[in-house]
């Protein structure tokens, strides 16, 4: 194959997605969003003319960058200049924004306005008839109920849609954890095609207990060490009550929250404050959020007790140490916790253009059916609604000591 095939970026946001895959050799050749602060941390980058590891090229030179809402895109708009109407990229990618399904937000799924932006990524998907397809979600994507409040329902109704567009699909759930990446962070992939084999979904390179011979999962205290000592401006400490609360708390656990009485939780259904976690150094780290309250981590010989700084939140979602956010420092917070974890899209990147390269398949690809993993996590969900669903509506919260 000569030049690097092409990407259409849907949902860009700061640019996750789009540096995996140019590191796994792809060309993105547009990237939109409708957030002028991630516009502007693209714009930024794009101009730094940031290098790609192992490639001629720096991220995003030939890129098209489109502040625009997808409702208003067509075809034509992401097109590069004097193409033909008949070009075709050989891979659009992105995720439609995961509050709608986020176990972290109100999970209103397709009553939320967000929700309803699949079908716009779809209408595109049909206008454009890339080669491959790349959709990226949360795990509760996995589990979302549609029309007929079945989990699992509105995934299905997205292979659906694709299907009936000419696209066989498969969906798996990764790990970044498990692609070197020092953070726990599943997401929900899905990947299809038009013409092409279904791409396998990447073998793990490290793994928890390391098993086969892989490396152990990375922690977040390695790749604290290997990262600069953060600038005091953008560190977070405790103070008052707070300070004492969390230096009491053993690493890995949090400042409780209100226990909810369940039928199988007779002593309340409780979790870990979103916003008072103490990080565990010895493991990756949790799920990167979206938010300005990251979890706090106790360094220093255990004294310097303080919360992760944004740029380290973007360390461990794979950014280039010189990928210049623009925003607020909340703005940055949100782009670096909505964005796509590098290693993992790199992973996924490679596959796909593995598939690509092999050529158009001899006869129309087939939807591959969900795995027992998949399957089961389904049942789980119908079974604890069953369960809870009813008390969720009259049962109020009740407050259990942390």
């Amino acid at each position: 194959m000569g030049k690097a095939p092409t990407v259409i970026s849907l949902f860009s946001g700061a640019g996750g997605l789009d540096i995996g895959l140019e590191q796994a050799g792809w060309n993105i050749s547009a990237a939109t969003d409708f957030a002028p602060h991630a516009m502007e941390t693209l714009r930024r980058s794009q101009d730094a003319a940031i290098p790609i590891a192992g490639r001629r090229s720096t991220y995003m030179s030939k890129t098209n960058l489109i502040e625009a809402d997808v409702v208003d895109l067509s075809a034509a708009d992401l097109r590069p200049h004097r193409a033909k109407p008949d070009w075709r990229p050989d891979l659009v990618v992105g995720g439609p924004p995961c509050q709608p399904w986020s176990s972290a937000g109100l999970q209103r799924g397709l009553d939320d306005p967000r929700g309803q932006l699949i079908a716009h990524y779809l209408r595109l998907i049909e206008e454009l008839q890339p080669k491959f397809v790349i959709f990226e979600n949360v795990r509760g994507l996995l589990t979302a109920r549609g029309a007929t409040h079945t989990p699992g329902e509105v995934l299905r109704s997205i292979q659906d849609d694709l299907w009936g567009i000419g696209y066989a699909s498969k969906v798996t759930t990764l790990n970044a954890a498990d692609f070197g990446a020092a953070q726990r962070r599943v997401r929900v992939i899905l990947v299809a095609t038009s013409d092409h084999t279904l791409p396998s979904f990447p073998t793990p390179t490290n793994d928890r207990f390391g098993r086969d011979g892989l490396p152990f999962w990375r922690s977040l205290g390695e790749a604290l060490q290997e990262l600069p000592v953060p600038d005091e401006t953008d560190v977070v400490r405790p103070t008052g009550s707070r300070a004492g609360a969390l230096r009491a708390l053993q690493p890995g656990t949090g400042i409780k929250t209100a226990g909810k009485v369940m039928a199988n939780r007779p002593s309340g259904h409780w979790g870990y404050r979103q916003d008072a976690f103490l990080a565990d150094l010895s493991l990756p780290s949790r799920t990167i959020r979206a938010a300005g309250t990251p979890d706090w981590v106790r360094l220093a010989n255990d004294t310097d007790l303080r919360r992760l700084t944004w740029r380290e939140c973007a360390a461990l979602q794979g950014f280039p140490t010189d990928w210049r956010f623009a925003g607020t420092r909340s703005q940055r917070f949100q782009q670096i916790g909505n964005a796509v974890q590098v290693n993992m899209a790199k992973a996924v990147g490679r596959e796909v253009l593995q598939a690509l390269r092999l050529g158009e398949a001899p006869q129309r690809p087939v939807s591959e059916d969900w795995s027992p993993t998949l399957l089961e996590r389904v049942r789980y969900t119908i079974a604890e609604h069953h369960t809870n669903g009813h008390l969720r509506a009259r049962q109020p919260d009740r407050i259990r000591a942390s």
